[in-house]
């Protein structure tokens, strides 16, 4: 079994995904909410409390999206 991710390490993943997207782009934009989301939080559940708070709603979605698919919860 592998350990648990920390925030920064999902951080970090976050980034490469938005890097990867052209700005302006939904996936940009939420990977990057999720990236400074995780940077910005101590644990997973905080930084999941803090993605609830992320407009428009489009934006929240994907970015909840990937932090389902990051965070693996």
């Amino acid at each position: 079994m592998t350990a648990p991710r920390d925030n920064l390490e999902l951080a970090a993943s976050a980034r490469e995904l938005a890097d990867a997207e052209p700005a302006g782009t939904l996936t940009h934009a939420a990977a990057a909410s999720v990236a400074i989301t995780f940077a910005t939080t101590r644990t997973v559940d905080d930084a999941r409390s803090a993605l609830d708070g992320i407009t428009p709603d489009e934006v929240r979605q994907a970015a909840l999206e990937i932090f389902e698919r990051l965070a693996g919860s």
